[in-house]
């Protein structure tokens, strides 16, 4: 069974400036950096007594 993923092909292809393509291996590495930066952020929180993520987490 297949990985869903947690980044939106579609939005981040938006981002684009015209003329630049996006593989699919390139979205496969934007979504494992995706996972550890939320996975860093929760620890942060956590670390700092909060069960809120802030930007600051980030």
């Amino acid at each position: 069974m297949a990985r869903e993923r947690i980044v939106v092909e579609s939005k981040i292809r938006e981002l684009l400036p015209e003329g630049i393509r996006l593989s699919s291996d390139a979205l496969e590495g934007l979504d494992v950096a995706v996972k550890e930066l939320v996975n860093k952020a929760v620890q942060r929180c956590k670390a700092n007594g909060r069960k809120t993520i802030i930007k600051e987490d980030f």
